[in-house]
């Protein structure tokens, strides 16, 4: 993992989220084999299934940087100690300070369950809901710290790095999910639905028009 240290001035140099906005716009969308590149880089390393299910995050359910580091093991975690089918985040959770919901797919919940057996046995994965530790971050640092928008935002980005892939930050999981969505025809009013975004135009802005889809739309005629 990156060391604290560095995490700290990246944050102390970017309280204000204008400059981590900037950074994020231009990110680069990953196909399906730069992403498996990707996640067996990850598979080196030490905290190699928490940083998997936080990369996952993003490319399957859409989420924004912050929210992953803002969600709770309550968020994800159901009575019966399975995982949600949805996640109700807070406004304090999101960035434009609306509250929305995130749809998880199959394959996201299996890495969820998977993540949270590392840390909890079956037994325990129930008993947490009766107590304090269903409050804690789903995501921490190696001394059990929550991560912020900042933080893990500069980890993202030195993990893109290290496996090699310019042009990559933390929100290119989110452009490459909803430009997959929209090359498979996914209505934009679904796409704004599942981004959690309130105008169409910003929507628009995230799907990136590969080669693939310009291909596929001629064929058409």
């Amino acid at each position: 993992m990156v060391g604290n240290e560095n995490i700290r001035k990246y944050a102390a140099n970017n309280e204000n989220n204008t400059l981590l906005e900037d950074y994020m716009k231009q990110a680069r969308t990953l196909n399906d084999k730069e992403l498996n590149l990707l996640l067996l880089y990850v598979n080196t390393r030490k905290y190699a299934e928490r940083d998997r299910c936080m990369l996952l995050m993003t490319y399957f359910a859409g989420m924004r940087i912050g929210e992953v580091a803002a969600t709770k093991i309550k968020d994800v975690l159901g009575a019966d100690g399975t995982i949600k089918q949805e996640i109700n985040l807070t406004a304090e959770q999101t960035k434009g300070k609306f509250a929305r919901t995130v749809v998880l797919n199959e394959k996201l919940r299996k890495e969820l369950l998977a993540y949270l057996l590392t840390r909890f046995s079956k037994q325990d994965l129930i008993a947490i809901q009766y107590s304090t530790a269903k409050e804690k971050p789903l995501f921490s640092t190696q001394k059990s710290e929550g991560f912020n928008a900042n933080t893990a935002c500069y980890h993202f980005h030195m993990l893109y790095k290290r496996a090699g892939l310019e042009g990559c930050s933390s929100h290119s999981g989110r452009r490459s999910f909803l430009t997959e969505l929209s090359s498979k025809s996914v209505p934009l009013k679904v796409l704004m639905e599942l981004a959690g975004h309130r105008q169409a135009q910003t929507t628009m802005r995230y799907v990136n028009v590969t080669q693939d889809m310009k291909r596929a739309a001629v064929e058409l005629i």
